[in-house]
């Protein structure tokens, strides 16, 4: 499998997996469950080089708030042995499909995710980075929490390819993704005397974008409506022309499982180290200031776009919700008591004979 110059995707791609406490922890069923689904729906992620961005949390207390970087001695104790258990699961699955015991020698090294006023000499967190000699298999760990938008920036900067794929833990795949088509499509928007729309970033849709195009995202806004109309089409590769690409222009900068051109990844949301929080998505700051931008019609500096198979019709991702999703075996549990609470309200109303 390879792009349209022909060099590997290992070469082209990166896949960028950021994960943190969950209340399913030590279990790795939440990134069993992701490359589960890119095994189904997009196998060529596991030909690229991955790096997984292991956060942590700021503070343990009795009562767990993860979105503020709090959990419980039980979960802290839970989230060293997941990272181990992930570690192993990682190496498990890149190294079974290069069969090369010299992918296994780490060469570890310390960085800092710095943040905020440059004047305060406290302003930055200590990463440790792992990895392997030959670059197909990168750990990076901090000692503080970081958040979602300091976790890429991190990743990011030590990514070698020209293209990430950014992927949260809790997000699998439910539908095929034409990974090579895609690449070449972003490719060919960045070809010297292209004609074609910039290609920058690709979100893949969730159930709430559904029907994108026409929606109220879009249809209020005169701007949108009308770059909407001149932008949305179906991409055709030169190298694979019964494979359309079917994009739609996006006004938003999602978090969730997206590709994107790293140099502009960079340029755009992480311009200087103000840019981004310690603790912050970026959905959430950059995200609304770029639909801001774009709603003016300032469109092709952020060049975001939605894959739109069945002209928006269809969704490729579900989500764990992996703040409250506590394993397979738990929500089996559940499950069993549920129905147990509901046979049991059955048989109480059941007539005597």
């Amino acid at each position: 499998m390879s792009a349209q110059d022909g060099s590997p995707l290992r070469d082209i791609l990166t896949l960028v997996i950021t994960t943190s406490p969950t209340p399913s922890a030590p279990s790795t069923d939440l990134i069993s469950s992701i490359l589960d689904s890119f095994k189904l729906h997009c196998s060529g992620l596991l030909s690229c080089r991955v790096t997984v961005v292991f956060d942590t949390y700021d503070r343990i207390s009795e009562s767990m708030r993860l979105k503020k970087g709090q959990v419980t001695h039980a979960l802290a104790q839970a989230h060293e042995l997941y990272k181990a258990n992930v570690k192993g699961l990682i190496l498990k699955e890149w190294c079974a499909r290069v069969n090369q015991d010299s992918s296994l020698v780490f060469r570890r090294e310390n960085a800092l995710a710095e943040y905020g006023s440059p004047h305060l000499a406290e302003n930055h967190v200590v990463l440790s980075i792992s990895q392997t000699h030959d670059k197909r298999i990168t750990f990076i760990e901090p000692v503080a929490r970081l958040g979602f938008g300091l976790a890429v920036r991190s990743a990011l900067r030590i990514t070698e390819t020209p293209y990430v794929w950014v992927q949260q833990h809790d997000w699998p795949l439910v539908r095929d993704i034409p990974l090579d088509s895609l690449l070449e499509v972003m490719q060919a928007s960045e070809a010297e005397g292209s004609s074609a729309p910039p290609v920058k970033y690709v979100c893949l849709p969730a159930i709430r974008m559904v029907s994108y195009a026409t929606s109220p995202h879009v249809q209020p806004f005169p701007a949108l409506r009308t770059l909407t109309a001149q932008l949305k089409r179906d991409f055709v590769p030169a190298s694979r022309p019964d494979v359309a690409v079917p994009l739609t222009p996006l006004f938003f900068w999602h978090d969730k499982p997206h590709i994107a051109f790293t140099a502009h990844y960079l340029a755009r949301i992480f311009p200087s180290r103000l840019a981004i929080a310690r603790g912050d998505f970026i959905e959430d700051h950059v995200g609304q200031r770029a639909r801001a931008q774009m709603k003016e019609g300032n469109w092709v500096k952020w060049a975001c776009w939605l894959y739109y198979p069945e002209d928006g019709r269809e969704i490729c991702l579900k989500h764990r919700n992996g703040r409250k999703w506590k394993g397979v075996e738990a929500e089996q549990q559940v499950k069993e008591m549920f129905l147990g609470r509901e046979m049991r309200k059955h048989d109480s109303l059941s007539p005597v004979s």
